[in-house]
């Protein structure tokens, strides 16, 4: 496949990697990203490995040294993609320095809407973010599924949330702080006549996760690396609520 891709002369190749697998080693991460490497591509993204509810991986018992292999795996990745000349745009994403233009570079997560196509696709605006529902358990899967597929009306969303202020300000926040260039505080205060002073700031600074440079808040290399932790400890008390009284399925 990837031969495929390359004899067709796509600009970008990108490929993705997991770590945290049973049985993986560094030796095993180190061959797989070395395999990876042999094709040059142009993206690189590194994804841990996550155990959800309901899932197979759930019910196995639990490893106490788990999440630090996980943390040992993702700065050995880290470190062996910028040594092979790559740069880290987030946590998961590394891109060649020399790699071609996408086209969209006028982008930006923070100002712009995204639209998902498909079951399991999620979507948001300025003020919405929305999905069809999201199930674990086969029966529940083909149920979604099913509806997708027999849905006629797609002119409104019915699994969602109305963003208010507030999650605006914490929205922005997360997606420019999980970027390597940060959070732009000129360009914040324009948007939301407002500093970006939330309480849990102060705690990634103490830790070491956080700094500030000129105008700019970026996560350090050690911020970096824990960015997983870092989203969900900006979610606000009432998004923490909706997720308590969620449903598994």
């Amino acid at each position: 496949a990837l031969a495929a891709i390359r004899a067709a002369g796509i600009p970008v190749l990108n490929i993705d990697l997991i770590y945290g697998i049973t049985g993986q080693t560094e030796t095993s991460w180190l061959a797989s990203l070395n395999a990876a490497l042999a094709w040059q591509p142009e993206e690189l993204y590194l994804y841990p490995l996550y155990v959800r509810p309901l899932t197979g991986l759930a019910n196995r018992p639990t490893e106490s040294e788990w999440d630090s292999q996980r943390l040992r795996l993702y700065g050995m990745g880290r470190d062996h993609l910028l040594a092979a000349g790559y740069e880290q745009h987030s946590m998961r994403m590394f891109r060649l320095a020399n790699a071609p233009a996408l086209g969209g570079e006028d982008y930006t997560c923070q100002s712009d809407g995204m639209v998902g196509l498909g079951c399991g696709a999620r979507s948001y605006t300025r003020r919405l973010h929305y999905s069809f529902d999201y199930a674990v358990a086969p029966s529940a899967v083909r149920g979604i599924i099913d509806d997708y597929v027999n849905h006629s009306d797609f002119t409104h969303a019915e699994v969602g949330t109305h963003l208010s202020d507030e999650e605006l300000r914490r929205r922005h926040l997360i997606q420019s702080l999980l970027q390597a260039e940060g959070l732009d505080k000129v360009e914040y205060r324009k948007r939301f006549a407002a500093d970006p002073s939330f309480p849990e700031l102060a705690t990634f600074v103490d830790r070491g996760w956080l700094t500030e440079t000129g105008s700019r808040l970026r996560l350090t290399e050690e911020g970096m690396a824990w960015s997983d932790a870092i989203g969900p400890a900006l979610f606000s008390p009432e998004v923490r609520s909706s997720m308590a009284t969620y449903t598994q399925k």
